[in-house]
């Protein structure tokens, strides 16, 4: 049952069916049963206009022999006050329904005139319900009835007459249930047999109409397996012109087949420009410790060490960015962005330009994340201040509405403005044969942007007012910062 209601398809058209199926049952037992009440109704009032007719010829004083009952397909009863059957249809040999199921008339006998003799106001006492001939309101009953050997279902109308001397008269017409029954036996059958086919056709279209619409969905499942088993990550399934749900996902799988491309080409040159940086300290040094083993008074321990230093920074770098890379969040910590940036500045005594700070307007500003990266963005930041700075390095704090703002500015030649994003893309060097002598390898500015943006920050450059590189960190500023002010 699994395997063949395993497809959208099938179970789309599975449902369609029910969902039809019962809206049709539903509908197909509301037109029977009111077909037959409508009709029902009709065979009443054609009883009780039977029935009337005989009422009224009784009222008139027409001697119960004298009754046109002879009618083949509507059986009349006449019965007096005294339950007695005075009057029935010629050749009626069977009925029930009526609560008179004689079919022989009896004759009033002593019985109708003692009833004059005792009682001479009779039929025009005060108690009598009716007037002398007034004809009393019919009442209906479902029976059947046998006519000259035809047995049939009939509607039957009782009403009732007050008639003076013979007190309450009450007569029982029947009409035909023939023709309701074979007009609800014909609808039942049309239904019997229009509905399945109806309930196939549904089932037909749904099943048609799902294939098409699931067609570009089986297109782009195709072009996705095809794109898995090659690993071309530069092919693009194909986008349906039906501006619907499935052209939407589409779309979406196109982008996120772009956004994977980008992150394997990526990752790719991330691999390459790794192995190329890390290619040149280790070949110095190990030319550096094969001449110092060969010739010991020439080993240059300075060199050594210091691609050592650098092979250091570079690991300790790629390990950055491979844990930023695999989503790790930064620590729910507060901490004073002053402070911070005071301590940064005061371990600096080597730099060749010494950096001045200023935080004059705030004295505490706390912001949330680790400490350690924001530190060692800052670090990032003024290595690169340093590289290329003429004479100053300043770090300024400061608070901007909601926003807590690092900047970092100096006065070498700045970065030009069609530059000012690729800096931040790792390994990218403006300048490549100073970078490589100051030991830089292009990630530093590369790893304070994630570290920014994984704080829910930013991180921009434009000009500085003294015509060099201003770098601006941006952090989220809490609304009630501990301890702040």
């Amino acid at each position: 049952m699994r395997r063949v209601l395993g497809s959208v398809r099938a179970r789309a058209t599975l449902a369609a069916s029910i969902v039809v199926a019962v809206a049709l049952a539903a509908a197909g037992a509301a037109v029977l049963l009111s077909l037959w009440t409508n009709l029902s109704e009709q065979a009443g009032t054609e009883a009780e206009r039977a029935a009337q007719k005989v009422a009224t010829d009784i009222a008139s004083g027409q001697a119960y022999g004298d009754l046109s009952l002879d009618s083949d397909d509507q059986p009349v009863q006449v019965v007096d006050g005294a339950g007695r059957l005075v009057a029935v249809t010629e050749d009626l040999e069977r009925i029930s329904g009526t609560g008179v199921d004689r079919v022989t008339p009896q004759a009033p006998g002593a019985v109708t005139g003692d009833d004059d003799d005792d009682d001479g106001d009779d039929g025009g006492s005060d108690d009598d319900p009716h007037e002398a001939g007034e004809l009393g309101e019919a009442s209906f009953s479902d029976g059947s009835a046998t006519i000259d050997g035809d047995t049939a279902d009939y509607r039957f109308a009782a009403v009732p007459v007050e008639v003076e001397g013979k007190g309450t008269v009450t007569v029982h017409a029947g009409a035909p249930l023939t023709a309701e029954q074979e007009a609800v036996s014909t609808a039942l059958t049309v239904m019997l047999i229009g509905f399945p086919l109806l309930l196939a056709v549904v089932a037909l279209v749904t099943w048609l109409v799902t294939r098409r619409a699931l067609r570009p969905v089986e297109g782009i499942r195709g072009e996705m397996a095809a794109i898995t088993a090659s690993e071309d990550l530069t092919r693009r399934v194909p986008v349906p012109d039906t501006h619907d749900e499935v052209a939407r996902l589409a779309r979406t799988t196109n982008e996120t087949l772009a956004a994977l491309e980008q992150s394997v080409e990526r990752q790719r040159r991330f691999v390459a420009d790794a192995s190329h940086e890390l290619r040149s300290p280790i070949a110095s040094l190990r030319t550096q410790l094969e001449v110092g083993a060969a010739h010991p008074e020439l080993l240059d321990v300075g060199g050594a060490v210091e691609d050592t230093v650098r092979l250091q920074r570079l690991a300790a770098d790629l390990l950055l960015l491979a844990r930023l890379d695999a989503g790790e969040r930064p620590a729910d910590a507060r901490f004073d962005l002053v402070a911070l940036v005071r301590d940064e500045a005061g371990q600096r005594t080597g730099d060749r330009i010494a950096v001045s700070v200023a935080a004059d307007s705030v004295d505490r500003l706390e912001v949330s994340g680790s400490r350690g990266q924001l530190a060692r963005v800052l670090g990032n930041l003024l290595d690169n201040a340093q590289r290329h700075t003429r004479s100053s390095v300043s770090v300024s704090v400061r608070r901007a509405g909601e926003w807590a703002l690092l900047e970092v500015a100096d006065d070498g030649e700045g970065v030009p403005a069609a530059e000012r994003e690729r800096v931040f893309e790792r390994f990218v060097r403006l300048d490549e044969a100073r970078a490589r002598d100051d030991g830089g390898a292009g990630l530093g500015l590369a790893i304070a942007r994630d570290v920014a943006v994984r704080h829910g920050g930013s991180l921009t450059v434009r000009e500085a007012v003294a015509g060099g590189a201003l770098f601006e960190l941006r952090l989220p500023w809490p609304e009630r910062p501990a301890g702040g002010r």
